[in-house]
């Protein structure tokens, strides 16, 4: 059902046990508010409890009349919850060094209103893309790294991502490993793209280890971000299947289009709230 003005979204996690849709639900007609869309899921291994409310529209953009009945659900249920209007763009740093693709799909999608997201800035390691950036009116920032000022510039980062408010920063193929000081700083709001399917070819050059293995498909994986490298949560991967002619140029540009669907992917249901960290893994209500 489309979004009007005074549409929200209400997101929430706990210990599983009965009557918490009940609960939930209860508030929204106690308050006489529609539910346009309910998305919940029960996990028996963790035991925990997730849901996704579409709701509205409310008479006003606000929601301080939820604050009260909401809070006492929190404290009865051990639950995390938000109120988020629908209308709210998710403000995202893109981080990029020398390849493009991700960068420019992103930036498009984002233009054309593919991605409730704002981009207010882009930072990387090199200055190529700062035409890109400037064609699209968006602030670049080209900070170098070396191993000994790593800590230097990540901790620009940081300053700037407060700054402009970040709630995500996507690396759009950054090639530089973060640090577990940056990872703790802003964890569970960092996304990464993979080029291949994991925990098949971690690290460098993926597509060449493809090559050698003589793989039928390749994939992309987009993930968080933890201070182990392509360890983090999986939230989308996806595939398309190639054959012993190509070699590994031609697989880099095949995959590179995937690369970009499953980032566009994570991306948009990030700023959705379609998405909760569930221990190692994620719930994903896309």
């Amino acid at each position: 059902m489309p979004a009007t003005t005074n549409d929200h979204i209400l997101t929430l996690s706990c210990p599983d046990k009965p009557g918490i849709v009940h609960a939930v639900t209860g508030v929204f007609a106690q308050q006489g508010h529609n539910i346009l869309d309910l998305q919940q899921f029960s996990d028996p291994v963790s035991e925990k409890f997730f849901m996704r409310v579409h709701f509205g529209p409310t008479p006003t953009p606000s929601t301080e009349h939820l604050i009260e009945p909401f809070n006492k659900l929190a404290s009865e249920y051990a639950m995390e919850y938000k109120i988020r209007p629908v209308s709210q763009k998710t403000k995202v740093l893109i981080m990029v060094s020398k390849i493009g693709h991700c960068l420019n799909d992103l930036l498009f999608r984002a233009k054309t209103g593919q991605l409730p997201i704002d981009i207010p800035l882009i930072v990387s390691n090199h200055p190529t893309f700062e035409p890109l950036a400037q064609s699209y009116g968006i602030e670049f920032h080209h900070l170098p790294v070396t191993k000994d000022t790593k800590a230097q510039q990540e901790s620009q980062i940081l300053e700037l991502a407060k700054k402009h408010d970040i709630e995500l920063i996507v690396l759009a193929r950054y090639m530089q490993v973060l640090s577990p000081t940056l990872c703790e700083a802003m964890s569970g709001r960092i996304i990464n793209i993979h080029h291949s399917f994991l925990p098949s070819f971690k690290g460098a050059k993926p597509y060449h280890q493809a090559y050698d293995r003589g793989v039928k498909i390749i994939g992309a994986t987009a993930h968080f971000v933890t201070a182990d490298l392509d360890e983090g949560p999986i939230i989308e991967q996806r595939v398309t299947r190639v054959d012993h002619g190509m070699g590994p140029n031609v697989l880099v540009d095949e995959g590179s289009n995937v690369e970009s669907q499953v980032l566009a992917a994570a991306v948009k249901w990030y700023a959705e709230q379609r998405l909760f960290l569930n221990n190692g893994k994620t719930v994903v209500f896309s």
